[in-house]
């Protein structure tokens, strides 16, 4: 098929490969902008518009895709269809409407569980035990398209997003694929009214870990925020992020720590496996426990 792909992050990558892989024609890649990053706040490609140009693919990055402008030069590509998966615009109608089969996205949840932006760190966050990806046809509404496709995958119990996030993403690329090859045959389903759901944006505010909740709960929000933004808590003043965490049997004041790096929650207790002081590269506990001392409690 003639494709337009849509999308920005690293979680977008592997689907233009395999998409690639698979033999499709990519009309044009469409990704956000380039962004100032790093100390030197230069601006960087996203990952899908450096891969891209790896393959020797047209890539365009506008602003928006609202103006009758970007509508035309979008349609003036005459695609099948178009891929789209994390591209972090909203699609208006005259998009949608272009592609000669509409807009596929492939999307990280069992919808219409999380619909919206970090479907991912909610499901981890919320204790979910499973997860997976959908192939959703798309429409005006959030996520709210007719699924054509879809696979489940349980949650392992120590799964942080990262790794969560690559699996998913493979899962995604398998999919896509195999539903452009089937797609004659697939009967789209409308998502039910019962148990949406929605993935807000995580907001910064909610990364600072609080030792009086139950172990269960800061375990989540620690695998959840992992590797980005990261859950964090204050060692001796210094700021900590906390990316590993399993539940442990303890007890005692929330933020004592125990043993090691074992700490006393609301209920129950957590062991960090994995942290990462400021300006250093993430550690296994055991090695950052050489050269932070954690003191009688955490804050």
């Amino acid at each position: 098929m003639r494709i337009v792909f849509m999308g920005t992050p690293a979680f977008s990558v592997p689907v233009l490969e395999a998409l690639v892989e698979a033999g499709h024609q990519i009309a044009a890649v469409y990704c956000q902008p380039p962004r100032p990053a790093g100390r030197g706040k230069k601006e960087r490609p996203s990952p899908v518009q450096a891969r891209a140009e790896e393959l020797g693919l047209e890539v365009r990055h506008p602003v928006s895709l609202k103006s009758t402008e970007a509508q035309a030069d979008f349609a003036s590509l005459k695609a099948d269809i178009a891929v789209v998966v994390a591209y972090g615009l909203l699609l208006p109608q005259a998009i949608l409407d272009a592609p000669r089969l509409g807009c596929l996205n492939i999307h990280a949840s069992l919808l219409p569980r999380w619909r919206g932006a970090a479907p991912i760190h909610r499901a981890i966050m919320a204790g979910d035990g499973e997860t997976g990806v959908c192939i959703m046809q798309m429409e005006a509404g959030l996520d709210t398209g007719p699924v054509l496709l879809r696979e489940a995958t349980p949650i392992g119990a120590e799964e942080t997003t990262g790794a969560l996030h690559d699996r998913l993403s493979a899962m995604g690329a398998r999919l896509i694929v195999a539903a452009l090859a089937r797609l004659d045959e697939l009967a789209p389903h409308r998502q039910p009214e019962a148990g949406v759901t929605y993935a807000a944006k995580i907001d910064k505010a909610e990364a600072r870990v609080d030792w009086a909740r139950p172990a269960v709960e800061v375990s989540r929000l620690i695998r959840g925020l992992s590797p980005f933004p990261g859950a964090w808590c204050e060692v001796q003043g210094e700021r900590v992020k906390l990316l590993g965490a399993r539940v442990v049997a303890g007890s005692g004041a929330p933020g004592e720590v125990l043993q090691g790096f074992t700490i006393a929650c609301g209920d129950g207790a957590v062991e960090i496996t994995w942290a990462q002081r400021a300006g250093k590269k993430p550690m296994e506990a055991a090695e950052i426990l050489k050269g932070l001392q954690l003191g009688a409690k955490l804050g």
